[in-house]
This record gives structure tokens, C-alpha cells and sequence, in this order.
């Protein structure tokens, strides 16, 4: 688009607030391209305060905790356009981290979101007309920006945690051995009701999938404030692939290894293929006491992967798995489509996976669905060829230009 017609279409310029590296910064980077960007706050990233002097540390003795540390970097954003609160977000993560249970860990976040927002509006809105925040970690903000007349977009990045909290009790139903890692506790309680009072004071509520706004209806929340907007990602997961290697298929999931993301359907569905496919799980471990032992002779297990590396692993595999209960639209799906890969995932992966096109949607809980999906590209080859070329037809829509697009189109309509 040229630059004239997009400075036509502008009407707002958005405040960000953002914890964490959340799609690589895709939602300031684009904002800043198409010169809506008035200020990115975060709590910490590389390009800011004493994280920066720690790339002195050589790359060979870098720990996996400073290369994920490293690797938070706003690209495309200058840095007088960032402020981050790096101390404080230092020790909320050090706080999290020493959490025993979710419920801790919901307690640090509410109260870590609190101070993020009133930090925030200690620096002041500067020259923005409306604010972008993320769900549980917004709510002081948008209340602020109300009052002084700004507009307030808000990001529910996955189903409302009480959806999420009723689709993981019936897990731990079907799953038993997992029912100790379900999240439960008075404070789950309060992150859930500090969510659903942040519609109230959004003028516009985005989700990345049908499922996510489907379940902000479940809670009897504002149908009328909803806007699906699939996500996009850059092109550093773009892969040119030749054909299939002949050998066990490759299966590859990526997030954390728990129960939300579907880790005993993943396992139970190595059982059922056997020595047909070779399964690699890369993310942090939640997994029950002695499950370990359990673990099939066809899955590895990677543990956490800095985002640097995620790329091999993409160009490992011949297809993705992700049989998640409960996600927003869940990025690792639009990676692995961009890197070539075949997708077999739910419905409740908030995924733009095309069933029998660039993948298969199977139901949440069957791992024998997942087998037999897996199993009719083992079968069949012309069928997995044909789902590559569906795959590679999807990618002009996968990446950030396209999201950038969906996006504006949202974000300019605000009134």
C-alpha cells in the first residue's frame, strides 16, 4: 500500500501494552509500519536497560534462559518508541517461576498486571487516541483511558480462563493420572472475573478464532464488541521443502507439554502408530509425577527451545501435531503452514487449518483420531503431497502482511 493511502486510512494511534514477546511483537512492529504507533510499553526485552549489556555474554556460554532473554527484541520498533519496566518485570518472572500451582501463579499475574497498567499511566498516554492491551493485564488502563476519552481495543488471546477452567476438568475426567496439574484455586477465580470485567470498558474485543469469541459468548459476554482477526507471522519460518524423505513419519508439536495442549492424546497416539512415525515435543514440561516413565520409545521430548531454534525443528518434521483442549489461535499452527507442514489439530485450536485441504481437524480428546489422521498420510502419499499444496496455497494469507491487513481494517473502523 502506498504510503499516502495508508496515511488516509489512519485514524488512531495506539498506546501498546504488552507482557512478554507475545508473537514476536507482531502487534507493535505492525502498528509502528503503518505509523500507528504512538508508544510501545513491555516489561522487559533485550534493547532496553541491563538486558542489552548481557550480549556481551559469548554465545557459547549463554544459558537457555538468557538466549530466550536475548531473543525478546522488538524488531521493526525503534527503540525511543519503547519503554520497558525491566526491574519489575524481572522479578515478576523470577516470581512466577517459583510458583507452586497455577493458583500462585494467577495471584503473581492479577497483581503484576495491576502494577504494569499503573506504571503505565505514571509515563502518561503522551499523543495516543486509543490504547491496545492483552487480556488480564489491561483492565487499570483501559479504565483510564475511558475516562480521558481515548478509545480501548483489547486482545482476548484465548477463550476466557472460566471456559478453559471447564474444558480441563473434563480432561482430568478422561484423565486421571493428569487431575493433580488442573488449575484450580480461589485466585483462578479472581484472574477469571478480572478478564471478563476488562470487556466492559473495550470498545472493540479481538479474537484470533471463532472458538475464542465463541466462548466470550459461553460467559454471556458482549457478542457485539467481538471482531475474529486470524493472526499472521513473519517469514523466518518459511521453508522451501523438497519431497518426503522415506522412513517413519515425523511428527512435531511445539508448546508447552501439558495437558491444555493435548500432551497425553500426543502420547497415546505415538502408542498406537508405533515404529510408523518418530514424535518431538518441544516446550516446557507439565507433566504429572511419573509420567516420565510412561513416555513412548517414539517421542522425544526437547524440553524449552529458544525461539531462535524453533526453525530446526520446523525443518525436522514432516507434519505438525497440536490436538490442544483450549487455545486462541494457536501460532505454532500458522508456523508450521508457513514451514511446508501439514497441520492436524482441533477445532479448539483456534487454527486456520483447512480439513482435508492443508491438514485435518480432528475432535478434541481422540487420540485415535489423531492416529488415523497421521496414518492417512503414511497410507496414502498423493493425499499428503495434495495437503502440501494446500498448505502452500494458504501462505499468501499466513503471513504479517495479511494479519497487517485484517488488522487495520478493525483498528481504522474504530469510532
Amino acid at each position: 500500500m502506498e504510503a499516502g493511502v495508508a496515511k488516509k486510512m489512519i485514524k488512531n494511534s495506539f498506546l501498546v501494552a504488552q507482557i512478554g514477546a507475545r508473537r514476536h511483537y507482531a502487534i507493535p512492529r505492525m502498528l509502528y509500519e503503518a505509523g500507528m504507533l504512538e508508544h510501545f510499553f513491555t516489561d522487559i526485552c533485550a534493547v532496553k536497560g541491563w538486558p542489552q549489556l548481557l550480549r556481551m555474554v559469548p554465545d557459547r556460554l549463554q544459558p537457555t534462559g538468557l538466549r530466550r532473554l536475548l531473543g525478546r527484541v522488538p524488531q521493526g520498533v525503534p527503540s525511543q518508541r519503547i519503554s520497558a519496566f525491566t526491574t519489575e518485570g524481572w522479578r515478576y518472572v523470577m516470581s512466577r517461576a517459583k510458583a507452586h500451582n497455577f493458583d500462585e501463579r494467577a495471584a503473581i499475574d492479577i497483581e503484576y498486571g495491576k502494577r504494569f497498567c499503573n506504571n503505565i499511566l505514571k509515563k502518561g498516554f503522551g499523543q495516543a487516541t486509543a490504547t491496545y492491551s492483552f487480556n488480564s493485564a489491561g483492565l487499570e488502563l483501559m479504565q483510564a483511558a475511558k475516562k480521558a476519552g481515548l478509545k480501548a481495543v483489547m486482545e482476548q488471546t484465548i477463550a476466557p480462563r472460566a471456559v478453559e477452567q471447564a474444558i480441563l476438568k473434563e480432561a482430568t475426567e478422561r484423565y486421571p493420572a493428569w487431575a493433580e496439574v488442573l488449575p484450580v484455586g480461589p485466585n483462578i477465580d479472581r484472574f477469571s472475573a478480572r478478564e471478563e470485567e476488562e470487556w466492559q470498558f473495550a470498545d472493540v474485543i479481538l479474537c484470533g478464532s471463532d472458538f475464542v469469541r465463541d466462548g466470550i459468548v459461553r460467559r454471556s459476554g458482549p457478542l457485539e464488541k467481538c471482531a475474529v482477526v486470524p493472526y499472521g507471522v513473519d517469514n523466518r519460518f518459511r521453508i522451501e521443502r523438497g519431497p518426503r524423505e522415506p522412513g517413519p513419519l515425523r511428527v512435531l508439536t511445539v508448546g508447552q507439554v501439558g495437558l491444555r495442549k493435548g500432551a497425553p492424546i500426543v502420547w497415546e497416539a505415538a502408542r498406537l502408530l508405533g515404529s510408523q512415525a518418530e514424535f518431538r515435543m518441544v516446550g516446557s514440561l507439565a507433566l504429572p509425577p511419573g509420567s516420565l516413565s510412561q513416555q513412548p520409545g517414539n517421542l522425544a521430548l526437547t524440553g524449552v527451545v529458544p525461539r531462535s531454534e524453533i526453525v530446526g525443528h520446523y525443518q525436522w518434521a514432516d507434519v505438525f501435531l497440536l490436538p490442544s483442549l483450549c487455545e486462541g489461535s494457536a501460532t505454532v499452527t500458522y508456523e508450521a503452514m508457513l514451514a511446508g507442514l501439514p497441520v492436524v489439530c482441533t477445532p479448539n485450536t483456534g487454527s486456520v487449518v483447512l480439513d482435508g485441504v492443508s491438514g485435518r481437524i480432528i475432535p478434541p480428546f481422540s487420540a485415535e483420531s489423531v492416529a488415523a489422521a497421521l496414518q492417512e498420510w503414511i497410507d496414502n502419499p498423493d493425499f499428503f503431497n495434495r495437503c502440501r499444496e494446500g498448505v502452500n496455497k494458504q501462505i499468501p494469507q499466513l503471513g504479517l502482511d495479511a494479519y497487517r491487513g485484517r488488522l487495520s481494517t478493525q483498528l481504522n473502523n474504530l469510532s
